[in-house]
């Protein structure tokens, strides 16, 4: 895939960026460069390498399930202004 400027000058004005002629001219090399580098990793053969979330084979700690502070409901509505049963009451705001 190649670049060319009018394709720079319509990204550009599609993310609202001012880009001069000059900067239109450097930016269409810039990207057919980072293009040019996309298309070189995607010859590297990656078949038999197993997805990774790290560079260093750890293992993720888990955490218990379990609740920790809740079944307090009356110290959660505690400092509302209007409550209702435990619950929040709010004003009506659609019509």
């Amino acid at each position: 895939m190649s670049v060319d400027t009018a394709t720079v000058r319509r990204v550009a004005r599609l993310a609202r960026i001012k880009v001069s002629d000059e900067e239109a001219e450097r930016m269409t090399g810039e990207l057919n460069s980072i293009l040019g580098f996309v298309e070189q990793l995607d010859e590297v053969d990656v078949s038999g390498v197993e997805p990774m979330t790290s560079v260093v084979a750890i293992k993720m700690r888990l955490r218990e399930d379990v609740v920790t502070d809740g079944n307090v409901p009356e110290k959660v509505v505690g400092n509302a202004p209007v409550c209702d049963d435990d619950f929040f009451m709010v004003p009506k705001v659609v019509e």
